[in-house]
């Protein structure tokens, strides 16, 4: 969550003429590491008036890479699985300081800091591309997207884009999708030039975070100031319904479970996670019930053998285990404090979970299998949605690394 509730409701036009886009030196980081080694509720209202009709069919979305498994939409993504796109790039953590303008680059084996990069006004997380390529600095209030090469570690020349509080690409590859936050909208943009090819203006507040159906044909958008999902239809590129998880819900992370039949959403201010049941065929998906998980939950993340999905309770410094198999939590790991989890990844072997504390000016690595806080490392103020790179997968739907 931005520190910009008040900014939401009085911004549209400014932002847009905002184009003070820093150019940072090139940076070059080509040292070889190996990362490839060792309570019930009812259902939500929804409303779809002005929206545009579902559509309906479960055949893949045309152009995306075919699904491997009915029962793991992440079956891609287990240790080891690498795309021929990564091999040779070095293993690091890209941190997003969005009060320092800064990225700090990490290696994830030594704990160390290698550098730290001045970027664009407020970037919030790094992303990375479609093709695995290229890793994008999300420079938000900056309105512009930082390139760097994962290969080098070279950080390029910014590319002019409005708002780009968040970043995701349709799985087939086709568009990079903007979530424009401030300014009320969705963009659609050319995933490599990122030139604007349509925008899709949003009946809500706050848009951040997203993720897919199994098919790609839909996708489920969280709006965090008013409460509310949005249920788009990808090729159409149009809003369906929308729908409101309560007056004083703060949605935030989305996350589809591996057999595709409901998706989690982190809320903030319900303090857990949200469980929605899909049917298929297009149909919106609709509320089963709220799952406490404890105070700020955030950030959402799925276990590398796809039977754990990782909460960040970022508001009491802690970690909720939630099993895919028995939609229940198995376990809570607490931080030493002070601490904030907020965003970050899994290692490519599964082993560290790494998050960014936003309010500590920290990054920390815990262990996969106990919760044990492996290291505390001292980063820019304000971190947030870090990147772990590499990670297995065949392609990225963004944000800091939805792999399928």
């Amino acid at each position: 969550m931005r520190h910009r509730l008040a900014a939401a409701t009085t911004l549209l036009l400014a932002v847009g003429l905002l184009a003070g886009c820093s150019q940072p030196a090139a940076v070059n980081d080509s040292a070889s590491a190996d990362p490839m080694g060792s309570m019930s509720m009812p259902p939500a209202s929804t409303s779809s008036s002005n929206l545009a009709p579902e559509s309906g069919g479960s055949a893949p979305l045309p152009g995306m890479p075919p699904v491997l498994s009915a029962q793991d939409v992440y079956a891609a993504d287990t240790p080891g699985n690498f795309a021929p796109a990564v091999a040779g790039d070095p293993y690091r953590i890209y941190v997003p300081n969005t009060l320092s303008n800064t990225v700090t680059v990490i290696d994830p084996l030594t704990y160390k800091v290698l550098r730290t990069v001045p970027v664009g006004n407020e970037p919030q997380h790094v992303v990375p591309g479609w093709d695995l390529r290229t890793l994008w600095v999300n420079n938000d209030l900056g309105n512009s997207l930082t390139p760097i090469d994962p290969r080098t570690g070279r950080f390029g020349r910014p590319v002019r884009v409005a708002d780009p509080y968040n970043l995701y690409f349709t799985p087939d590859g086709k568009h990079a999708v903007v979530m424009a936050s401030l300014l009320k909208r969705i963009d659609f943009l050319d995933p490599h030039t990122m030139a604007l090819q349509r925008s899709v203006p949003v009946p809500c507040l706050g848009v951040n975070h997203a993720d897919w159906t199994a098919d790609g044909r839909f996708f489920l958008v969280s709006c965090e100031f008013s409460g509310d999902l949005l249920w788009i239809d990808t090729a159409k590129e149009r809003v369906v319904s929308k729908f409101s998880l309560g007056a004083m819900a703060k949605p935030q992370d989305v996350k589809l479970s591996p057999d595709g039949k409901y998706f989690y959403v982190a809320d903030m201010m319900s303090n857990g996670i949200w469980e929605l049941a899909y049917d298929g065929g297009g149909r919106t998906p609709h509320v089963v019930r709220l799952i406490r998980t404890g105070k700020g939950a955030h950030g959402l993340y799925v276990s590398r053998d796809s039977r754990s999905l990782y909460v960040s309770n970022r508001d009491e410094g802690s970690i909720s285990v939630f099993d895919f198999a028995t939609r229940s939590l198995i376990a809570k790991w607490r931080l030493p404090a002070p601490a904030s989890p907020d965003m970050g990844g899994v290692s490519p072997d599964g082993r560290v979970l790494w998050l960014a504390g936003r309010y500590n000016g920290v990054v920390y690595a815990i262990s996969t299998a106990d919760g044990r806080q492996l290291a505390r490392i001292k980063v820019g103020a304000g971190p947030h949605g870090l990147c772990v790179w590499p990670q297995p997968g065949r392609y990225s739907l963004g944000h800091t690394g939805i792999m399928r």
